[in-house]
């Protein structure tokens, strides 16, 4: 068995989100990256977990459901993904470009981790 680390970067959906007046009233761009650890038995493809089933579920999230804050977003997303077969744990992090443009700032994320996710430092 192999303890991996995978990434998918920029899995993009729109949703009603948001906390200030009006924001949940038009589709926003909202973009999520997934850090994800998973146990691979073998190199067959059913040996890991299955990218676009996390990719669909994750676009589900953002576009069906309606979240004030991005940091709830990017909990209820961690919680589901980490209850997939071959998912031992994973950091979900959901960057918010229209609220980084109108700050003036590169970037509005939130983070959020579920399951057994090693330490870094």
């Amino acid at each position: 068995m192999i303890r991996s680390r995978l990434d998918l970067r920029g899995i993009r959906a729109s949703g009603h989100h948001g906390a200030r007046p009006g924001e949940q009233d038009r589709p926003q761009e909202f973009v999520v990256d997934l850090e994800l650890w998973v146990d691979v038995a073998d190199d067959t493809i059913g040996a890991t977990a299955d990218y676009r089933r996390l990719v669909e579920r994750t676009r589900e999230i953002v576009e069906r459901e309606t979240f004030d804050l991005i940091e709830s977003m990017a909990d209820r997303i961690a919680r589901e993904v980490a209850g997939f077969e071959h998912v031992l744990g994973v950091t979900a992090i959901v960057h918010k470009p229209d609220a980084a443009a109108r700050l003036g700032v590169d970037d509005v994320t939130a983070r959020a981790t579920s399951g057994d996710v090693p330490r870094e430092g």
